[in-house]
């Protein structure tokens, strides 16, 4: 059985004040700092990541191994509003992706990315949620 993989980079990062890594344990283990090639935007004092095509935009977060990923994923899809329980189109959607770890290894990680128009929305420059200016 391969390793599954998630990147986070907001709300649930082990750093953050909010302390909402919690859902990720018992059943994901903290495996490296890492980035993915994106932009961050503040959403309404949380963050959401969308794709980039240039190589600068660089989001920062973290990579936890899944040990249980039906039960870690039936719990995420609602943190992040993506579940059948949400209308469509979801805030979120979950995708496997390219991450970068600390070490220069590339791995695949599910992301979950923002789903809706960033037109409104400001973007946090530094790619990194924990340094968002207030």
């Amino acid at each position: 059985m391969s390793i599954e993989f998630i990147f986070v980079y907001g709300t649930l990062r082990k750093d953050t004040t909010l302390n909402k890594h919690y859902m990720l344990e018992p059943d994901c283990s903290y495996y490296s700092e890492a980035t993915m090639q994106g932009k961050l935007y503040d959403v309404d004092g949380y963050p959401g990541a969308i794709l980039s095509d240039n190589p600068r935009d660089i989001v920062y977060g973290d990579v936890y191994t899944i040990t249980n990923s039906a039960f870690v994923f039936s719990q995420l899809d609602n943190y992040e509003s993506c579940s059948d329980n949400y209308p469509k189109p979801q805030e979120y959607r979950r995708e496997k992706l390219n991450i970068s770890l600390s070490n220069g290894r590339k791995i695949s990680a599910w992301v979950y990315l923002f789903n809706h128009h960033i037109l409104n929305l400001k973007q946090i420059v530094s790619g990194d949620y924990l340094n968002m200016p207030e």
